[in-house]
């Protein structure tokens, strides 16, 4: 008959063999790892870079992108186009997608802010911003609106223009280059920001986009400006997201990681906010 201690030994052994059990029970029940189709805003891709790794380690799923104009994604998951997620620069579209039944309830995770991204010889200021949007000579590049969420963002930036300036909006409006985000832009580098290309081939003397893109594309061709926007002009972005109906269940984990300390300090690394209350 064992003695006492070689009982407990025996038992405290059972025990580790079935804890060190559980995660291969709990993969045979349904918990195998899977792969993750995420439809995103480009803004959001390299944030993504971070997010996806730190993701993947901590839940051994993986994870396939589809970025573009959050507009342009939501017209094709719209149409029937399989995805678990869905990261938006704006509230709008996935908001959309849930009213008509196709996405669970929206969820806010993350904020952002418009800037102008200039060429040095503009001289563009916070300080002189609008006078020069307006000056005829200054060409101004930006979003399309309704197609991206940076176009929408720049559209009601120009709105507020107006209230400093009696006519600034249709000016504004009339001269802008819809140079990204549409149905017809051209598609982005692989290698780089589509901002800092059209920049770096000056398409145009100020670019108006995300601060976190110019940031991005300032990295690139070091010589660009990032001119912040000034009170009257400023306009923040509210990101959202939705789990599409059709997701696998690993979907609801992944929308609570972007939410998490760890998911809300990678996109803080990147220049992200926190989404407002």
């Amino acid at each position: 008959m064992p003695s006492p201690e070689a009982t407990r030994l025996i038992k405290r052994l059972a025990l580790a063999a079935v804890c060190a059990l559980l995660p291969f029970a709990a993969q045979a029940q349904g918990g195998a790892p899977v792969t993750l189709k995420v439809y995103s805003a480009g803004s959001l891709k390299a944030a993504w870079t971070d997010l996806a790794r730190a993701y993947e380690r901590s839940s051994g799923n993986q994870l396939s992108f589809e970025f573009g104009a959050s507009g342009l994604l939501r017209e094709r998951l719209a149409k029937g186009e399989p995805a678990d997620l869905f990261t938006s620069a704006d509230t709008g579209h996935p908001r959309a997608l849930a009213g008509q039944g196709l996405a669970l309830p929206m969820r806010a995770f993350a904020g952002n802010r418009l800037c102008a991204l200039a060429q040095p010889e503009a001289g563009i200021t916070s300080a002189n911003l609008l006078e020069r949007l307006l000056d005829p000579a200054v060409r101004v590049g930006t979003s399309t609106p309704k197609a991206d969420p940076a176009g929408d963002y720049t559209w009601a930036m120009f709105e507020r223009a107006e209230k400093v300036r009696r006519g600034a909006f249709e000016a504004l409006s009339r001269k802008a280059l819809q140079l990204v985000g549409g149905a017809n832009s051209a598609p982005p580098p692989k290698d780089r920001t589509v901002y800092g290309k059209f920049m770096e081939e000056h398409a145009a003397d100020v670019f108006l986009t995300y601060c976190t893109n110019a940031v991005l594309a300032q990295r690139e061709t070091p010589s660009l400006v990032i001119v912040q926007l000034p009170e009257a002009l400023a306009v923040t972005a509210t990101y959202g997201m939705v789990q599409m109906r059709n997701a696998r269940p690993a979907a609801a984990g992944l929308a609570d990681f972007l939410l998490s300390a760890a998911g809300q300090k990678i996109l803080a690394g990147h220049g992200f906010s926190p989404p407002p209350p």
